[in-house]
């Protein structure tokens, strides 16, 4: 077995793309744990015609240096179910809690590079009580109000500063405060996993960067933290247009862009990169990563789902 710490899987929505995917990059990968349903797991490996053996664990005492590294190693969690593929509903909610609130017990006991979690319908399973995963594992962690996501790639990062949000609501939830947060906890995980400072651009809320009223969120609060943050020595610049900030003569220059709101730098880093990007959680008091898509339920059982970002994510978590 390697010598890395093995790496906590959550396999998430039952009726998504994700164990396709992880099928896919299972031999990209020696060194993982899936939370997950057996008979699920068993019966969508053989409709995908996949064929790996497994390796169930005990989870009253699970051994990390003995696992399998050629079978798949997985702690069963019970779900009751009809169809090998199905529609999302809400059936699956204490299905998917549980396998979070087992991977958040394990994580404490034992050492992981990090948690990878599968997509997750945010309608059904968050119904409206967290914008999101990175707010929901926040809660559970006692990490509210102290988190940040951010879509890696070696390229160019990106990270808004509102996540799923509606837009009639972001100008009301931006902040200085929240900018000071972003860039510090960007700015940790930067010098502590690779060991630089990173050259962070920030982008305004308005058109251009403009705005027809006097007190526009650039002039009272955008500059200020900006101006306030260049003070203290971090690498930051902007604010920028976001229409022109990501084109490539501008985007090679920084290591990060933080937007506003999650589209705003979402959609043209998709555009740029593809899957080639990863979710990851700053804040928590483990490394979290998401694939940088949802649970496709469209291409469910398919067999045709591209496992790029999964396997990007076992690679970071590996380094």
């Amino acid at each position: 077995m390697d010598n890395l710490h093995p790496i906590l899987v959550v396999a998430g929505e039952p009726y998504s793309v994700f164990l396709e995917l992880f099928f896919k990059a299972k031999k990209k990968n020696k060194n993982t744990i899936l939370i997950v349903s057996k008979k699920l797991l068993q019966m969508q490996m053989k409709r995908l015609n996949f064929d790996y053996k497994i390796n169930e664990l005990d989870i009253k005492k699970i051994k990390l240096d003995k696992l399998q590294k050629n079978k798949i190693n997985i702690i069963n969690v019970e779900f009751k179910f009809k169809k090998t593929f199905d529609k999302i509903t809400n059936k699956s909610n204490n299905y998917i809690e549980k396998c979070f609130l087992i991977a958040l017990d394990l994580i404490k006991k034992y050492k992981f590079s990090g948690l990878i979690n599968g997509p997750i319908s945010k309608k059904h399973f968050l119904q409206g009580k967290n914008l999101g995963i990175t707010e929901y594992l926040a809660k559970k962690t006692k990490k509210k109000n102290n988190v940040v996501m951010l879509i890696y790639n070696e390229k160019l990062s990106v990270s808004p500063i509102t996540t799923h949000l509606a837009l009639k609501d972001v100008h009301k939830n931006i902040s200085k405060e929240k900018i000071y947060k972003h860039v510090r906890l960007i700015n940790e995980f930067y010098k502590k996993k690779f060991y630089k400072k990173p050259k962070i651009a920030i982008t305004g809320l308005n058109p251009h960067c403009e705005s027809n009223f006097h007190n526009s969120e650039e002039d009272l609060i955008i500059v200020p933290a900006i101006n306030k943050l260049k003070k203290k020595k971090f690498l930051v610049n902007g604010p920028f247009p976001a229409d022109t900030i990501f084109m490539k003569e501008n985007f090679k220059k920084y290591d990060v862009i933080i937007g506003m709101y999650h589209d705003q730098v979402l959609s043209p880093m998709k555009s740029l990169f593809g899957f080639d990007a990863i979710n990851i959680t700053l804040g928590l008091p483990f490394i979290r990563i998401s694939p940088d898509h949802g649970p496709n339920s469209s291409m469910l059982g398919k067999n045709v789902s591209n496992p790029k970002s999964l396997i990007e994510a076992l690679k970071f978590l590996n380094k």
